[in-house]
């Protein structure tokens, strides 16, 4: 069906201010981005999601919007943008903006205005609250270890900000404020874009009694009405940020039934090999318990809703350096954690670069350094683990490993810009760039094409049932089953090789990360990192 394009849908993420530098100011742009759309359409995209690029100040590198409606003018112009999308659509993509709607800059008009005063015709627009016994309205505290709370001299009273306090959070209990945003994003619908992916979606609605302020009592109400009013019309597609869910929560979101999103990401898997799922704090990395979460997951949508399958986004590091093995088996493990995730049933999201299996960058000092989260915890760090351990920590888990600009090729600018990178380049990037990968017969690269069209073409991979066979810390095996016809997933989550005898016969393999790969004899030796997909 028309509506259900999602379930077909290929979809490459470009962080603008990374990807690539067309007039050599050191920042990526629009123009940029059209310089690789072939890049893009060879690879077989057919989707791409384009982090923020609206006006913006910057103080959380363009999640702070100061003008819905306009283009940041370090990315180009609306007319750039406008040239893109339809370069996009001349090649069969389909473009997806982020939408940002939990909070605004606090140098947008609105925020401006509801600043001058109680009385302001904007005042509501925001959350604004009363000190109460003398102290912050509650116990909130934001994304970024502070009170969720600001406080205004000029007026005696505080404003909500679940991340920076650049970031005020919008009221959604105003109407106005909710008809503002239905009408910006019919603005950005009606122009031809495809769809949206929806910055932590599930803080809209707040209930101010709760412990955390997430899936407040009218989100689904919210959702439901931008469902109707936007999304349905124009046949979009949505996928929303949403921390913390069950699988049963997710469907309450985007169940076909509900009329919300047509899919949320979930990053439980993420949150294995972090003590208590926390960023910069690493524990032993279980694969046993990260191939259990995955497996969840297809168990609790299946026939039910659909699996958003990501691995790295602008908020991750690398997957190989969490998951896999950077120094010794770079492509190996690349290929395989590609293979465990997008043999599984839904649309699949790739981050740029992850198509080539990049790997963090090493920060030297704490100049290198630029994210807010990271320059956050920079005091605490600092003082618990002093710079050589707080500089390792921030190497394998900080924000800015996923930021650093595209290594094109192994030049000195990587390709990426002719003037200074607003960031650090990547320290490995003569070794691991774009045109090494396209041009080596063995590569990330190459893999990677191969199995987003086996993925496409295949109707086993896209709609067949989930049913995990083996997890035990030797090998995963999985089976995928659509009319009758069956798909097998074998994969070696480990840098040892072992033997196993062979579960049941094979028959031809249609995708392996190994050349030579070999399932003709009764034992099966698994090398190390091996992924297979096999037909019976």
């Amino acid at each position: 069906m028309e509506c259900d394009w999602y379930k077909d849908a290929v979809v490459y993420q470009i962080y603008p201010k990374s990807f690539c530098d067309s007039n050599g100011d050191g920042i990526g742009d629009i123009n940029g981005i059209i310089s690789k759309l072939d890049y893009i359409k060879d690879l077989g995209i057919n989707t791409v999601w384009i982090s923020p690029c609206y006006k913006s100040p910057n103080a959380d590198f363009g999640y702070d919007i100061s003008d819905y409606r306009d283009i940041a003018p370090e990315y180009g112009t609306l007319d750039d943008f406008k040239r893109m999308l339809d370069e996009m659509h001349k090649r069969g993509i389909r473009l997806l903006m982020d939408l940002v709607v939990n909070h605004t800059s606090d140098e947008h008009e609105w925020f401006i205005e509801s600043k001058k005063g109680r009385d302001n015709p904007y005042r509501d627009y925001y959350i604004w609250k009363d000190p109460v016994n003398g102290a912050y309205p509650n116990s909130w505290s934001s994304g970024f270890n502070e009170s969720a709370w600001e406080w205004d001299e000029s007026s005696g009273q505080y404003y909500l900000h679940l991340f920076t306090k650049k970031q005020p959070d919008l009221n959604w209990e105003n109407p106005k404020v909710r008809q503002e945003i239905e009408d910006m994003v019919n603005y950005w619908l009606d122009m031809g874009v495809d769809g949206f992916r929806c910055d932590v979606i599930n803080l809209i609605s707040k209930d101010f009694s709760a412990k955390i302020p997430d899936n407040g009592p009218h989100l689904h109400e919210y959702l439901h009405s931008l469902y109707l009013n936007c999304f349905e019309p124009h046949n979009a597609m949505t996928v929303g940020e949403v921390w913390g869910l069950t699988p049963d929560e997710s469907l309450e979101l985007t169940s076909p039934l509900a009329g919300e999103l047509s899919l949320a990401f979930q990053f439980e898997h993420l949150s294995v090999g972090r003590q208590d799922g926390k960023r910069f704090f690493p524990c032993e990395f279980d694969p046993v318990k990260f191939t259990d979460i995955l497996a969840k997951w297809q168990y609790g949508l299946n026939g039910r809703g659909w699996n958003a399958l990501c691995m790295e986004n602008h908020d991750q590091p690398r997957c190989v350096n969490r998951f896999g093995s950077p120094e010794k088996y770079r492509r190996e493990s690349a290929t395989m954690l590609a293979t465990l995730l997008y043999g599984m049933q839904g649309t699949v999201f790739l981050y740029e670069g992850q198509e080539c299996g990049f790997i963090n960058p090493v920060f030297n000092s704490y100049d290198e350094c630029l994210d807010v989260e990271t320059t956050d915890a920079y005091p605490y760090m600092m003082k618990t683990f002093g710079e050589k351990e707080m500089l390792r920590r921030y190497s394998f888990d900080s924000r800015d490993c996923g930021r650093i600009p595209m290594s094109w090729n192994g030049t000195e600018n990587a390709g990426f810009t002719e003037g200074k990178s607003w960031i650090k380049l990547n320290d490995f990037r003569k070794e691991v760039n774009v045109e090494t990968e396209i041009n080596a017969d063995n590569s990330v690269y190459r893999y990677y094409r191969n199995l987003i069209k086996l993925k496409k073409e295949n109707d086993i991979l896209k709609f067949g049932e989930f049913c995990l066979l083996n997890n035990d810390g030797r090998f995963v095996l999985y089976e995928r089953t659509f009319e009758g016809k069956k798909l097998l997933v074998i994969l070696r989550f480990s840098d040892t090789p072992i033997e196993i005898k062979k579960p049941f016969e094979f028959g031809k393999i249609l995708l392996s990360n190994y050349s030579d790969a070999d399932i003709e004899k009764e034992t099966l030796r698994l090398r190390p990192y091996e992924a297979m997909i096999i037909e019976i």
